[in-house]
């Protein structure tokens, strides 16, 4: 590892720790105001219009894209290796938390998503320090085929929309939860409406869904054998995560599901999506140490 992919990796981690800690801050002690209680229900609305244009982006939110830069950098330094690229646990853990902040950081551009940024920047940042404080051994595609690089580019994709559904169905379960117990607090206020964020929720839901759909096609297509051995409990989640997402949209569109049915949806395909995705390569890399 050269000494500018390790700057960048760690002046990355600091920028992504800094605007969350921003994030976290009451906004009175930025200038700014807090949110208005909503006058329909037990609903709050923030105080200003969630939209922005790229060149009014909050000084918080630029420090993230700053950040989302100099991951990318370091990035390109840890999984590039004169082997080819690497693909192991945690170079590909690093390559999904940047696909996260990125979409994130994209979504922020024009929706009220800023408070996810508590969660995706501190995750980013944490798979940044797993993989420079325990190198691994290089794990590499042998001559992979274009479909099986889209293969892989739109699981990756799949995967990071879902992750930040999940959290965004947290965020909806602690928002609930608050409201339910008619407490109220700064960070409550900032929040957008329930429906807002159900709506919001539903949407990543629905790209992620349409992504996945893709990705087992693809996989179907491209590789060999999906029920090989040391594929079949890999392709069985993703089938599983698929149907579950899927039951969720079905059920949103027949029966108007909400609330905490939807929460509980999206966090049990999540599960399945997350161990088909990393719990194989937990087991074999890390702890039976294969390839």
């Amino acid at each position: 590892m050269s000494t500018l992919t390790h700057m960048s990796a760690i002046f990355a981690i600091v920028l992504y720790a800094v605007a969350t800690a921003l994030l976290l801050r009451r906004p009175g002690t930025l200038g700014g105001s807090p949110g208005q209680v909503s006058t329909r229900g037990n609903e709050f609305a923030p105080s200003s219009p969630p939209h922005r244009w790229l060149g009014r982006v909050p000084f918080k939110l630029g420090l993230a894209w700053l950040g989302l830069v100099l991951h990318g950098a370091a990035l390109i330094g840890l999984m590039i290796t004169p082997a080819g690229v690497d693909l192991g646990f945690f170079s590909t853990a690093t390559l999904v938390s940047l696909m996260i902040v990125l979409l994130f950081l994209l979504a922020a551009i024009d929706k009220p998503v800023d408070k996810l940024g508590v969660a995706v920047l501190p995750l980013a940042a944490m798979t940044l320090i797993l993989r420079l404080t325990f190198p691994e051994e290089v794990h590499t595609l042998t001559d992979p085929s274009p479909g099986m690089e889209a293969h892989i580019l739109v699981s990756i994709l799949a995967f990071s929309l879902l992750n930040i559904a999940a959290l965004q169905a947290l965020l909806l379960a602690f928002q609930d939860w608050q409201l339910h117990r008619k407490r109220t607090n700064w960070f409550l206020r900032s929040l957008p409406s329930l429906q807002t964020m159900e709506s919001l929720l539903f949407q990543m839901i629905g790209i992620g869904f349409l992504l996945l759909s893709v990705s087992l096609a693809t996989g179907f297509l491209f590789i060999q054998d999906l029920f090989a051995q040391h594929l079949v409990h890999k392709t069985v989640l993703s089938i599983l995560s698929w149907l579950v997402f899927g039951v969720l949209l079905a059920g949103r569109w027949r029966f108007g599901w909400r609330g905490r049915t939807a929460i509980r949806w999206t966090l049990g395909g999540f599960v399945m999506l997350t161990l088909a995705y990393f719990g194989s390569k937990l087991v074999l890399e890390i702890i039976l140490e294969r390839t």
